[in-house]
Formats: C-alpha cells, sequence, structure tokens
C-alpha cells in the first residue's frame, strides 16, 4: 500500500508540474467584424475564457428592433482564438436580468454537449468547466439549452479558432463574419419592436437573413477596409439556424479556402463556397484592384431583400492591366420593351401619421429598396440610373413623382442635362410608402424639400 501510495503522489506531483508549466493566459476576444490578434506564443497555454449571456433590445435593420439573446451582449457573439494542445478553463455567466437559463455547446470540444452538459446556467449564476482542444479547425459555438432551436435564433452563436499548431499564416486583414436568420412576427422592414415567431422558424422562412446580427451591419461607415495588395482572410461562421449560406464576395476569387472550417486549405480559385447552418470556412484572396466589393449569400434574394449584404472596399491605385472599367458606352436599341412590373405584396406599413414620422420611415424603405439602383446618397450611376440628388427632373413635378414610383418609368428623360434611358419597375409600394418614400427623398441631398400625404397618393392611384 504504501508502494502504491508513494507512485500515485509521484504521479500526481508530475502531472501538476506539467500543468504548472504552462503559461497562463485570459483570451482576448473580439467582437465582429474584428478578429483576436494572431497568437504570439510558440508552445501551448493553458487559456482561461470568460463570457457572459445576456438578452437586451437591439437594432435590427433601421426602425426595427429585435430582443436579442447574445453572448457577450451582442450578435454574433465575441470571436474567441485558442491553439491546438491548449488547456481551457471556461466560465459562463448569466445576467441577473436575464429570463431564460443558458448554456454553450462549442463544436471545438470532445465531450458530452460540446460542454453543454456542463454549462446549464441560470439567470444570476456562473458555470466553470474545463477541456483540451485536441483538434485544429475553425468551430461555431451556440447555446443548446431547450428549445434549442430558439436560443439560436434569438442570436446565440459565434466562432472559436484553434490554431494548429505552427500557427496560420500571416496575412494583412483579418474579419470576422457570421451569417444567420431571424423569424419576425412583422414582415422585413416592419417598424418597431418585434417577436419571434415559432411557426416561421418550423416552416424555415426567415423575414431576414443577414450578416453580423443586423441588415447594413458591414456597409456605408462599417465597411470593411482594405488596401490594394493586401491578403485578406475571413473567418465565415453559419449560426442558421436553418439555412445554407452560398457564400460569395463580387469580384473576387478566393485564392484559398479551408473548406467547413477544416485545419487544411484544400481549395484553391473558388468563386462561391457553400458554408451549412452550424458550420464555417476560412477564405483567403488578395485585394487585386480599387473599389467597393460586395459581400453576399448568393442565394440572391436573401441579399437584395433580406439583408444579407455587406461591403470590402480596397483603397489604392487603379490597376488597368487587371480590371479598365466602363471603356465605352454606346446607345443600343432593340425591338419592344416595356415598363417591368413587380408584383405587388401587402406588407403591413407603419402608418405615419405626420411629416417627421414619414421622414423615418421613408430613409428605411429607401434604404432596402431605392439604394441599390440611386446609391445611398442619391448620386445615381452614370449613364445608368438618373440622380435623386438636386434632382430638376424630381422637384418640377410632385404628381409626376408619385406617378413613376407608383408605376414604373421606362424611356428616355434627362435629368440634371443628362440623359438617361433606363427601366425604372414599379415597386408594389403601398400608398404610406410611397409618400414616405417621396417625402424623404425630396428632403435629403439638396432637394427642394416638402412634404406628400398618403391621400395625394391615393388621389393619384385612383386617377384624380
Amino acid at each position: 500500500m504504501k508502494l502504491k501510495y508513494v507512485f500515485w503522489m509521484s504521479s500526481a506531483l508530475a502531472f501538476l508540474a506539467v500543468g504548472c508549466s504552462k503559461k497562463v493566459e485570459k483570451a482576448v476576444l473580439a467582437y465582429a467584424p474584428n478578429v483576436p490578434p494572431q497568437l504570439n506564443r510558440s508552445g501551448n497555454a493553458k487559456v482561461i475564457i470568460n463570457l457572459e449571456t445576456k438578452e437586451l433590445k437591439g437594432r435590427l435593420a433601421d426602425g426595427v428592433e429585435y430582443t436579442f439573446w447574445t453572448f457577450g451582449g451582442t450578435v454574433p457573439g465575441p470571436m474567441i482564438r485558442i491553439r491546438e494542445g491548449d488547456d481551457v478553463e471556461f466560465h459562463l455567466s448569466n445576467h441577473p436580468t436575464s429570463k431564460m437559463p443558458h448554456n454553450i455547446d462549442l463544436h471545438a470540444v470532445t465531450g458530452p454537449g460540446g460542454g453543454a452538459a456542463s454549462s446549464l446556467t441560470t439567470p444570476g449564476h456562473s458555470s466553470q468547466f474545463s477541456f483540451k482542444a485536441l483538434n485544429s479547425g475553425l468551430y461555431v459555438y451556440h447555446c443548446a439549452t431547450a428549445p434549442v432551436g430558439m436560443h439560436i435564433a434569438n442570436g446565440m452563436y459565434g466562432l472559436i479558432l484553434v490554431e494548429p499548431k505552427g500557427g496560420l499564416p500571416k496575412v494583412d486583414k483579418e474579419f470576422y463574419i457570421m451569417q444567420s436568420e431571424f423569424y419576425t412576427k412583422g414582415k422585413h422592414g416592419q417598424a418597431g419592436l418585434q417577436g419571434f415567431d415559432m411557426d416561421k422558424a418550423l416552416d424555415e422562412k426567415p423575414e431576414y437573413v443577414v450578416f453580423n446580427g443586423s441588415v447594413g451591419s458591414m456597409t456605408k461607415e462599417k465597411t470593411l477596409k482594405a488596401k490594394v495588395g493586401d491578403k485578406v482572410r475571413m473567418f465565415v461562421g453559419n449560426g442558421g439556424p436553418n439555412l445554407v449560406s452560398s457564400f460569395h464576395v463580387i469580384g473576387e476569387i478566393f485564392d484559398a479556402v479551408y473548406t467547413e472550417g477544416g485545419a487544411e486549405r484544400n481549395q484553391k480559385n473558388v468563386q462561391t463556397t457553400l458554408i451549412p447552418a452550424g458550420g464555417s470556412a476560412i477564405v483567403e484572396f488578395k485585394m487585386e484592384v480599387p473599389g467597393d466589393h460586395v459581400i453576399v449569400d448568393h442565394s440572391i434574394f436573401r441579399t437584395f431583400n433580406k439583408g444579407a449584404l455587406g461591403l470590402i472596399k480596397a483603397e489604392g491605385d487603379a490597376v488597368p492591366s487587371i480590371y479598365s472599367g466602363k471603356q465605352s458606352d454606346t446607345v443600343y436599341l432593340p425591338e419592344g420593351g416595356a415598363t417591368q412590373t413587380i408584383p405587388s405584396e401587402t406588407v403591413p406599413s407603419p402608418g405615419p401619421k405626420n411629416k417627421e414620422e414619414r421622414l423615418v420611415v421613408g430613409k428605411r424603405i429607401y434604404d432596402t429598396t431605392c439604394a441599390a439602383c440611386h446609391m445611398s446618397q442619391g448620386q445615381g450611376v452614370p449613364k445608368a440610373f438618373p440622380p435623386l440628388a438636386k434632382s430638376d427632373f424630381l422637384n418640377a413635378d410632385k404628381k409626376r413623382a408619385i406617378h413613376v414610383v407608383m408605376n414604373g418609368l421606362s424611356g428616355p428623360v434627362t435629368v440634371n442635362k443628362e440623359k438617361y434611358d433606363s427601366i425604372m419597375p414599379a415597386l408594389g409600394l403601398s400608398n404610406d410608402d410611397i409618400a414616405s418614400v417621396l417625402t424623404y427623398v425630396l428632403n435629403s441631398w439638396g432637394n427642394s424639400g416638402g412634404d406628400i400625404t398618403s391621400a395625394e397618393v391615393a388621389a393619384q392611384r385612383g386617377g384624380h
């Protein structure tokens, strides 16, 4: 017995000595689209991760709020970066204001529930468990408390990167992008605080498909930035809970793809890569030419009608040998042609009561419906889509403006002394929506101002 005791003590001391020899560090968490810094160490460490769950209201789209269930107070939750062979001590705390218990399932964990079985945490409590990072790769984490789909659909997901022992090759820029869906009671764009709709979730019919938790999370002032010549790496996850992502960057080709978040760069020269719900991918490419490159889910109606759109802007000098830009513009007149009509859909309207409310609603409609052609500041596209900023055509005749938005327009027009001959489709907007978007445009970008009411639109629709 004494010999067995001595052997046991020797083994335990040896184990402790090995454990104590590892560097202890607190994980640096980063919030999308930012990525934790590359690990500046050669060996393994004991890594301590602290993460809080919290339920809070936030922006889903302009004018639209949602009660998100979050890791770290954001959707997606923060990105975690560790290394293969690290020992991880994980602390999960549930904020006292939460109404639900939460836990965490990290796909990087080898063990029951990916940690979920050891981390169920009620409001106002903390849980702790430990694991060894056995496998390198990019992994999703999410809440796995019942009903699991509801916790994920409300925003509880993120990414954990387990670097290979030698680390990843150096690049100039790294970004964190997570796609997901939201199933709201109201239709897409309906203003106000929206609740979760279980029936839509079961039918897999989301009102919103977005990057990084909200419409426009990587546009305008939040556009991702790089320079011509930069090597870019994107860590891309799909929180789901239902849809597969067809991830694509318009105007770029992925030089390398780590398919499904695996540890090997196993694909080259990829145009679009599939990312399953609860899965990931790492994509790398070089910014060859300057300009805005659009990030999309190439299930394309999700991009232009449900919100899955972002931008990465490359700054630098033009490279004509790779991309010339437009070199000529000539007139082409095929026979026929008529105004396109987009089928009308009944979209609940917040029913703005005054000009101030119309301006708010109008901006939301413009950003989701009109900006794709006429641009975010109404500047239009030369030779293609006329400007709405300081537009003599728009300001000259209010009734004509209503007619154009209501019924569409084809044929040549002159705007600010420039000729355009494109097609403006009928958009199927309600009277309230037409009044709001025109009021917003008339009061923006140097236009003449004024107010258009729903009654004026109704009069035009009635042919008066």
